[in-house]
């Protein structure tokens, strides 16, 4: 009869010894090849740019890091793209608050789990938003604050709109959060863009807007719009002059915060030595002077962190989120 040998300890011992060094010699020869960075958005836009000078500053550390546009259904294709490849750190995401925080509570169907299919490597940016209104309008009905502006939308609820780049947008729920904490009422207009939106604010069509500090701040500067107040908890170097509105409306919107932000993900699984590997690279290329300048000209902060603040960023985002397009009743089908 043939005796069945059982492994001894020494034996598990020797397999998990040579799977470590194994695991730790497939991360030291990371990478050896291009590595794609997909962008869930069109070509030309502030996360394109970001990518692209983020791209050419890593070259120096990883190799060729290519970009590619995966756009459509709000970014949700390109992240599906990434959540479904391999968890080698060949394929990337420069994912966002939509693609992360808003779309999960936004969209009845999607494509992946915006929690268990990535893992989060570092937040990049967070780009404020400020609170804009049409100027003939605030001169009009004597709005020089937000103070102002907030006694003109209790007066005559419903009277005025206020428009954004679509149902569900940083700036429709920007909207939303305003009216709760504010205890106001006006009537939200989607329009196909954020082009468009503000179009319709500078020609009166809306009264006001919740834009982009970056596509803002010229028209500001200008005296075409009106700035009232920033919609994150701190003030821009872009624009040191604008206050929170946090700090400018009293105790009920102490908590107002609501800003767009980016980050790099990889596939769910990719091993940690890799993370770590393209975080380090990530913080050399985010210090370079030429991604610095493309911060300053998107008005935007930069926030270099670990895995686990990033994580703890969206885990706080997307119940925010959820609570918010909830009350909005915001969705896209």
């Amino acid at each position: 009869m043939n005796r069945i040998m059982r492994p001894s300890r020494r034996h598990w011992l020797a397999l998990a010894s040579t799977l470590a060094v194994s695991t730790t010699l497939r991360a030291q020869a990371f990478p050896a090849r291009p590595i794609r960075l997909i962008v869930p958005y069109p070509p030309g836009g502030p996360l394109d740019l970001a990518a692209r000078v983020l791209a050419e500053a890593m070259r120096a550390t990883l190799g060729a890091v290519v970009v590619d546009n995966r756009t459509g259904a709000g970014g949700n294709i390109g992240a599906d793209a990434v959540a479904k490849s391999s968890p080698d750190g060949y394929t990337l995401l420069l994912g966002a608050v939509a693609t992360h925080a808003i779309n999960p509570s936004l969209y009845p169907k999607m494509p992946y789990d915006a929690v268990r299919d990535f893992s989060p490597i570092s937040l990049i940016a967070v780009v404020p938003n400020v609170l804009v209104l049409n100027h003939e309008f605030a001169t009009r009905e004597g709005i020089a604050s937000l103070a102002d502006f907030i006694r003109v939308l209790r007066g005559r609820p419903g009277a005025f709109q206020f428009a954004s780049g679509g149902n569900g947008s940083a700036g429709h729920l920007a909207g939303e959060l305003f009216k709760q904490q504010s205890g106001t009422f006006a009537v939200h207009i989607p329009y196909r863009g954020a082009g468009p939106a503000q179009l319709a604010l500078m020609s009166g069509e809306v009264q006001f807007m919740f834009d982009n500090l970056a596509s803002a701040a010229p028209r500001i500067r200008e005296g075409k719009i009106k700035a009232l107040g920033l919609t994150t908890l701190s003030r821009a170097d872009a624009m040191p002059e604008l206050a929170p509105m946090a700090e400018l409306a009293g105790p009920a919107m102490r908590d107002f915060d609501i800003s767009t932000w980016y980050g790099l993900f990889a596939p769910a699984h990719t091993p940690r030595p890799i993370i770590d590997q393209i975080n380090a690279a990530l913080r050399q290329a985010m210090a370079s002077d030429r991604f610095r300048q493309t911060m300053n000209q998107q008005a935007a902060s930069a926030s270099p962190g670990t895995p686990e603040e990033f994580t703890a960023l969206i885990e706080r985002e997307a119940a925010k989120y959820k609570e918010l397009v909830a009350r909005s009743g915001a969705r896209v089908d």
